[in-house]
């Protein structure tokens, strides 16, 4: 557990100051004091729709270290019994979220535009969660229809989507709060939802303000956040303590959809070297905000920071898929009507599912239902992965080189490479692909029977992008290999998979990836790309004069994840679905054999 320093207060104090202080005496006078209200919140963070558990035995996403944690039904579970634990000790609870309670979601989910998540989490009591950047997968329309409830003209369904897909149980809409104090209509500068919400806590209030990040339009579709401002979260945020203390506030709590990353992330309960712009934010908010509760990162940490003032405050985070929950125990005085900084204590907590913790039964029962509408689509085999007779994987993990090369990153390169609707009419076949690794979500896993299904491969792209091909000279694609290291989007590794190309890079990767403007890390001269589309064909030196076909996915072709050079390809054509370019590939080339990863090479 965490808890703040208590002598932060008085760091710098001389012991003849400190010996100057009044003495406190033991003798009580007067009316005893008011006990301090108690308050436990509890919260998670990009949980992703993951409401069915993973099998912790083949994938670090179903597990905490080494055990098995997650799941929408252990999480409503691990739920009730923190609130029972607070009930006990005399004091009230609220369920929070810091963002991306949907997007890049499971098929059980995304089939039906994320409903069954937001169902489920009513079902589990949320309360409050801020807004993060995959709420905007679909549109910020969408994010106001996951708040108020309604269904989408989509009639059967389109790709592979159906909305409200039980006529008689139409979608009601979350019964909890989004919050976005920082994602403004451009036109007006009015929030698209409220900035913060106020509860009240034994007759004392505590407002909840919901931040995402400033970076969202870099790593979301445009289309998706047109006509919207992101404005800087410290600003933001201080510029509502002010208001909130007219209306008597002075307890406050942040959820903040940014964060940081660990240096040792299996200490998922310690503070172990915990750095990124999360924590810079938690550092310079306003002293006034006492808790912030942190989430995008996907990293689990419990830390304690100072504020501008030197007072210390807790951050945390409860990593991702519902796997922790961060009980954060607060104390609020009824005399400042604030909380209590040295008595704040939190706790991340694992969500355990293979302890004989049982279910909850409403989200079991909702699971079987969306399971029962999305059987059809979600069994269809693709095929089988090569050598036949295992049950196998083809990993995101990149290359323990370096160099970020991937095996399922070649893969889903290699489908778009081969898929024949991106070639406009009697125009070119795409002779390069590049795919953006976070779009590239799990594993790609055979089932027990031995085969790839497309709930498998859905899970791995689970955006529903386009594959767009357009034309860029030899000098724009070196560009855009330039930008995997000096874009101005921070955050983790960015260097693309590919497909009718490789090249050698010097340097190393790290995480976050420094921006360093007009960079050249790419080696100059190795750059080599396929003389056509035969990929048996001898690769032969970029010509930056020529121009060349380019394949990308409808979020890198908008410029998404800071690759600008990508933004500005000209003679784009929209193909399909970049999940159905894996699909048919995976059918077409049965059984699949993992390439090998040579394509990007490092150098020190």
């Amino acid at each position: 557990m965490r808890r703040p320093n208590l002598l932060a207060g008085v760091v710098g104090l001389s012991a003849a100051s400190l010996l100057a202080l009044p003495a406190l005496s033991s003798a009580r006078s007067g009316p005893e004091a008011p006990a301090p209200v108690k308050l436990d919140i509890l919260a998670i963070n990009d949980f992703h729709g993951q409401l069915e558990k993973l099998d912790a035995a083949r994938t670090s996403s179903g597990r905490i270290n080494s055990t098995p944690a997650g799941g929408g039904e252990y999480l409503a579970t691990h739920l009730t019994r923190l609130r029972a634990e607070a009930a006990a000790k005399g004091a009230a609870s609220v369920t929070v979220a810091a963002g991306d309670l949907i997007g890049a979601t499971p098929l059980l989910s995304a089939a039906f535009h994320d409903e069954p998540t937001i169902e489920a989490l009513n079902l589990m009591g949320l309360q409050i969660t801020s807004v993060g950047n995959h709420e905007f997968d679909e549109g910020y329309s969408e994010i106001l229809r996951m708040q108020n409830g309604g269904c989408l003209p989509d009639g059967t369904g389109a790709n592979n989507q159906n909305s409200c897909p039980d006529p008689a149980a139409p979608f009601p809409g979350a019964s909890f709060s989004y919050l976005a104090a920082n994602v403004k209509y451009t036109a007006t500068g009015g929030t698209i939802l409220p900035a913060y919400t106020i509860k009240k806590y034994g007759g004392i209030k505590v407002a909840f303000i919901g931040m995402t990040l400033k970076e969202t339009p870099d790593i979301v579709t445009k289309s998706g956040v047109e006509g919207l401002t992101f404005t800087d979260e410290v600003q933001t945020v201080n510029a509502l303590v002010p208001v909130l203390r007219d209306q008597g506030v002075r307890s406050m709590v942040v959820l903040l959809h940014q964060g940081g990353v660990p240096s040792d992330p299996t200490k998922y309960d310690e503070c172990a070297g915990v750095v990124g712009p999360g924590v810079d934010i938690a550092k310079a908010l306003d002293p006034a905000i006492d808790v912030v509760i942190t989430g995008h990162t996907h990293q689990a940490y419990n830390c304690t920071v100072l504020d501008p003032a030197g007072n210390p405050r807790l951050l945390t985070s409860a990593s991702s898929l519902g796997r922790l929950v961060t009980r954060v125990s607060v104390e609020i005085s009824p005399k400042t009507r604030d909380i209590v900084r040295s008595t704040a204590v939190a706790k991340n907590n694992i969500v355990t599912n293979s302890d004989g913790t049982a279910p909850t039964p409403t989200i079991t029962a909702l699971i079987a239902k969306y399971r029962a509408f999305v059987a059809t689509i979600a069994n269809k085999v693709l095929g089988q992965i090569a050598p036949a007779g295992t049950t196998n994987a083809i990993t995101r993990t990149a290359d323990a080189d370096g160099s970020g090369d991937s095996p399922l990153g070649n893969l889903i390169a290699d489908a778009q490479r081969a898929d024949p609707t991106v070639i406009p009419p009697g125009g070119r076949a795409p002779q390069i692909v590049l795919m953006n690794p976070g779009g590239i979500r799990a594993d790609l896993l055979e089932d027990a029977s031995g085969n790839v299904t497309y709930a498998a491969a859905f899970n791995v792209q689970p955006f529903n992008n386009y594959v767009v091909s357009m034309d860029l000279t030899g000098a724009q694609v070196l560009a855009v290999l330039n930008q995997q290291w000096n874009n101005p989007t921070p955050g983790a590794n960015r260097v693309l998979q590919v497909s009718g190309i490789s090249y050698t890079f010097q340097g190393t990767l790290v995480t976050p990836v420094p921006a360093v403007p007009n960079s050249n890390h790419v080696v100059a001269g190795t750059v080599m790309v396929d003389s056509d589309v035969n990929p048996d064909t001898p690769m032969v030196p970029l010509d930056p004069a020529a121009t060349y076909r380019v394949a990308v996915n409808s979020f890198l072709s908008d410029g998404g994840d800071g690759f600008s050079v990508l933004a500005a390809g000209t003679n784009k054509y929209f193909g399909g679905l970049d999940i159905d370019s894996l699909a048919n590939y995976m059918t077409a080339n049965n059984p699949t054999t993992p390439t090998a990863t040579d394509r990007i090479t490092i150098v020190p």
